[in-house]
């Protein structure tokens, strides 16, 4: 474990150190273990609303998208996914969900995975967050990781490793989305994913319920990230076993593990 991850995880570990959290996570896995599984998250409180922050540096971690297991079935949850890549001796540091999906649990919109396109780009009106316009894609590719306007993507598309399409953008070239009301009343647990002028990816989810507006601001102005989209509400969702998070929603489409490198 390197000097800046374990400063990252500082604050965690003293979260988790007052309620004995990490003893019991060190020896249900073994206290070596532990520490080479913690994730790059950290608490973080802006405006009265608790936030577990995960900034994770593509030159340093593997940011990879999961949908369907080897059989060609939906995982379904961050434990099936959890279970299957420690199945195949890899430690994911965390996983959350990548997006929004029908009812059938595939992707709504631009699905990248292994270099494949899984589902085409969707564009144009529809109804939901997902079209609020405009809306958005993460994606890594060649070590880098980016999130820029769904119109912008495709019109010079940069070729990657993995993609995914939500929506609405929360934060568009250091603005926040225009559609976002400072008075809304619409709170819903959220999280979403920012990327920094220095190319950390941002990973956030929210402990308890925020509006769209005051989530953007998070991205924006706590986190600096000038691009930044929302992923998913009410069930967002967020898995870290070091650290005790084990949020356990079902029927989950595609999601987003995140692994150490080397």
């Amino acid at each position: 474990m390197d000097f800046v991850t374990l400063l990252q995880s500082v604050p965690v570990l003293l979260a988790l150190a007052k309620g004995a959290l990490p003893s019991v996570a060190a020896l249900s896995m073994g206290f070596g273990q532990w520490v080479t599984s913690l994730p790059p998250c950290r608490d973080l409180a802006f405006e009265a609303t608790s936030y577990l922050v995960c900034e994770v540096d593509p030159k340093r971690y593997a940011i990879e998208l999961f949908w369907k297991d080897s059989a060609g079935k939906p995982f379904q949850s961050l434990h099936n996914l959890h279970a299957s890549q420690q199945a195949v001796g890899r430690t994911m540091l965390f996983g959350i969900n990548a997006g929004m999906y029908h009812p059938n649990l595939d992707p709504v919109g631009l699905y990248v995975e292994h270099g494949q396109e899984v589902t085409s780009a969707k564009v144009g009106s529809g109804s939901g967050n997902f079209s609020m316009q405009p809306n958005g894609i993460f994606y890594v590719g060649g070590g880098k990781a980016g999130v820029r306007s769904t119109r912008d993507f495709l019109r010079a598309r940069p070729p990657v490793d993995y993609a995914t399409q939500s929506g609405p953008m929360l934060v568009i070239d250091g603005r926040l989305h225009p559609k976002f009301l400072a008075d809304s009343t619409s709170r819903k647990t959220r999280n979403g994913v920012g990327v920094r002028k220095d190319g950390v990816a941002v990973f956030a989810i929210s402990n308890g319920t925020v509006t769209f507006h005051a989530f953007a601001r998070l991205f924006r102005d706590a986190l600096g990230c000038d691009n930044a989209l929302f992923l998913d509400g009410s069930i967002s969702s967020l898995l870290a076993p070091a650290i005790g998070r084990n949020d356990d929603y079902w029927n989950l489409g595609p999601m987003i593990g995140v692994f150490r490198k080397g």
